[in-house]
C-alpha cells in the first residue's frame, strides 16, 4: 500500500491592513475627523500665539523700561514703564513651593489608596479626593483669605524664629501672612487632587505579575513598591505632575484673593506681597486702557511660553526614562 503524505493547506491569512489608509467608509470618516481634530488643534494653537506676538509686539515696542528685567510695572505713565520680572519670580517661586509640598503628599496619598488601603476605605477615599478636584478656585481662595492666612501667622513667626538664618524665611516686621509662602501652601492643596488621581490611576495599571513575582522572592511590601510599583510609574508621576504645575502657573483668582499685589522685590518667602502673571491680569485687566491691556497680554505671551518649556521639558524627561520605567515590560 502505497503511503503518501498530504501536505496540510495553510490556514487563511488574514488581508493585510494598511497603515494609515482606511478601507470602509466609517474608517474613512473616523480618520478624517480624527486628522481634521489634530490639525484644528495646532492651528487654535498657532492662532492663540500670533495673536499674543502681535499685541506683545504693541505695547513692549513703546515700553521705555527694560521688559524682562524691570521691577515697575506702569504702563500708564508718561512714558510707559513696565517688566515682569516681579511677576515672573512670583509665578516660579509660588509654583515651587506648590510642587516641593504636593506631589510628595499626592504619590504617598495614591500609594495608600492603590496598595494599603483596604476597598472599602479606598473607594470612598478615591471618591473625596475626586470632589476636591471639582472645587471651584474662587471656593479655594475665600478659604485661603478667611482660613489660611489668620492661621499662618503663628507659623510665620515660629519659622522666623528658627529657620531665619536661611534668609528666605527671614520676615522683616509684621503683617498678614499675605505671601508668596501662604500662596505656594494653598496652591499645593489645590493641585493635590490632579496629582493624586492621576498617579493612583497610573498605579493601579501596574501589572500583577511584577507584583506576585516580587512577594514570591521574599520582598516585602515597600521593597515591592519600590522595586515594581515606582519604576513602573515614574513617567505617570512626572506627566502628573506637570498637569498639576500647569494649574498652578495659571492660577488667577485663588492667588488674586489671597496675595498683597506688590511690585517690591524681596527674597523673604514670608513677607506680605509679590505678584504673579495671571494674578496680575485678572486684578488690572478691567481698569486698564488698551495699552495697558496689550501690556498684560504681553506678560500672558511670557506665561505662555514658560508653560510650553515647562510641558516640553517634562516630554523630554518621560521619553529619556520611559525604557527604565517597565512600562513596556
Amino acid at each position: 500500500m502505497d503511503m503518501t503524505s498530504t501536505a496540510t493547506a495553510p490556514p487563511p491569512q488574514p488581508a493585510p491592513v494598511s497603515k494609515g489608509k482606511a478601507t470602509r467608509p466609517g474608517d474613512r470618516i473616523f480618520l478624517g475627523l480624527s486628522r481634521g481634530s489634530g490639525i484644528l488643534l495646532l492651528v487654535i494653537m498657532a492662532a492663540i500665539a500670533v495673536f499674543l506676538t502681535y499685541r506683545a509686539y504693541l505695547a513692549v515696542s513703546k515700553d521705555k523700561a527694560n521688559f524682562l528685567t524691570a521691577f515697575e510695572w506702569n504702563p500708564a505713565g508718561s512714558p510707559p514703564e513696565f517688566g515682569i520680572a516681579i511677576l515672573a519670580y512670583g509665578t516660579v517661586v509660588s509654583s515651587i513651593i506648590a510642587m516641593v509640598i504636593a506631589v510628595p503628599v499626592a504619590v504617598g496619598i495614591a500609594l495608600f489608596v492603590s496598595h494599603y488601603a483596604p476597598r472599602k476605605l479606598a473607594a470612598p477615599l478615591g471618591y473625596v479626593i475626586d470632589l476636591l478636584a471639582a472645587v471651584p478656585s474662587i471656593i479655594y481662595g475665600l478659604w485661603g483669605a478667611l482660613v489660611l492666612v489668620p492661621y499662618l501667622g503663628g507659623m510665620n513667626s515660629w519659622l522666623s524664629e528658627y529657620l531665619g538664618w536661611t534668609y528666605i524665611f527671614q520676615k522683616e516686621g509684621s503683617g498678614p501672612a499675605r505671601s508668596l509662602f501662604t500662596v505656594g501652601i494653598l496652591l499645593a492643596v489645590m493641585i493635590l487632587p490632579v496629582i493624586t488621581n492621576v498617579t493612583r490611576e497610573v498605579f493601579l495599571q501596574v501589572p500583577k505579575i511584577h507584583e506576585e513575582a516580587a512577594l514570591a522572592l521574599g520582598a516585602t511590601r515597600w521593597e515591592v513598591i519600590r522595586m515594581s510599583v515606582l519604576p513602573f510609574g515614574r513617567s505617570g508621576i512626572i506627566s502628573a505632575s506637570m498637569l498639576g504645575l500647569g494649574r498652578a502657573l495659571g492660577e488667577t483668582m485663588a492667588v488674586a484673593t489671597v496675595l498683597s499685589p506688590t511690585f517690591l522685590f524681596s527674597g523673604h518667602l514670608l513677607d506680605p506681597g509679590g505678584g504673579t502673571f495671571a494674578q496680575n491680569i485678572a486684578a488690572k485687566f478691567n481698569e486698564a486702557d488698551d495699552f495697558g491691556r496689550d501690556a498684560l497680554i504681553a506678560s500672558g505671551l511670557v506665561l505662555f511660553l514658560i508653560t510650553l518649556l515647562v510641558n516640553g521639558a517634562a516630554r523630554l524627561i518621560i521619553a529619556r526614562r520611559k525604557e527604565y520605567s517597565g512600562a513596556n515590560a
